[in-house]
């Protein structure tokens, strides 16, 4: 990793063996999906406006500024309650407890497209996009991961409490759903989110990877792809992330755009954040940036 990226503690490299498939996993994220196409008979306006306001406020906000601009590469500060608030939205897109996510997310960039990448696009589309979550390693080697990577984040007890507690914490909101709109409030705030956020997501790590065209010349696959931005809140900027990962902004041209950076910006003028990393304006210098279509 280069320009400031988190860099791992040791030399020694930690590879991305997935040595146990958890069936488990394959069985939530079915039945994820199996819930959002009941939704099709359980539709009211109401229900799909939830869906949209939660998948923006945990997906966009949560995952994409909490969990990965925030937590993983630390490209703002905030206070303390800001990024905890941050934390527990993006807990709520049940994609693992902010531990592990930004281990992983660390991990992918240490190794990027390479061995030791635990959804590294060599290895085929769909196991970058999906099949991936279903291989884990062993609790042993989870700790590794957890020890090398996230440290910062293992000493907080607030993380290790939503590290244990997003299931319940999601069951919760579903539970409040259902008060507060029947099952088409559940179906649509917790199935049909939960699909569209984990897509969003996976279309990160795969799509970004494979299709779009790139500005700098990383050691990887990244790509630029507009209709992965487009979804994503900004994030499908993938080739301009890779190239400057502690950067809160990922567009860079002026149609890359970036609606998470937005909101930085808008916590920046508000001042709830604050030491909001972007690139040097030298090293984008406009005129020079390659538009030449991925491989």
């Amino acid at each position: 990793m280069s320009d400031g990226a988190l860099s791992p503690t040791s030399a020694l490299a930690i590879p991305a063996r997935r040595d146990q498939f958890a069936p488990w996993k394959a069985a939530f994220i079915l039945a994820i999906h199996l819930g959002a196409v009941v939704a099709a008979w359980h539709t009211t306006l109401a229900a799909v406006a939830v869906c949209f306001f939660l998948h923006w406020i945990t997906g966009a906000l949560g995952i994409c500024m909490g969990f990965h601009r925030l937590l993983t590469h630390r490209s703002f500060k905030c206070s303390r309650a800001v990024e905890y608030f941050l934390a527990l939205l993006g807990s709520l897109s049940i994609e693992g407890g902010p531990i592990d996510w930004v281990a992983h997310h660390r991990q992918h960039h240490h190794y990027a497209d390479q061995d030791g990448d635990p959804h590294s696009a060599r290895d085929g589309f769909w196991w970058s996009h999906v099949f991936w979550m279903f291989w884990t390693p062993s609790e042993e080697g989870r700790q590794r991961m957890i020890e090398r990577y996230a440290p910062d984040l293992q000493r907080v007890g607030f993380y290790r409490f939503l590290g244990h507690m997003y299931l319940p914490l999601g069951l919760a909101l579903a539970l409040l759903l259902y008060a507060l709109g029947g099952w088409p409030f559940v179906l649509w705030g917790m199935f049909v989110r939960l699909v569209l956020t984990y897509h969003t997501t996976w279309l990160v790590n795969s799509a970004s990877h494979s299709f779009g065209y790139r500005n700098f010349n990383t050691d990887d696959l990244s790509t630029n792809c507009w209709w992965v931005a487009l979804v994503s809140y900004g994030e499908g900027w993938h080739n301009n992330h890779h190239r400057f990962p502690t950067s809160s902004r990922h567009g860079l041209r002026l149609w890359e755009f970036d609606p998470v950076f937005r909101f930085i910006q808008a916590l920046s003028v508000l001042g709830l954040a604050w030491d909001v990393h972007t690139p040097p304006a030298r090293a984008v210098p406009p005129g020079n940036l390659s538009d030449e279509p991925a491989a």
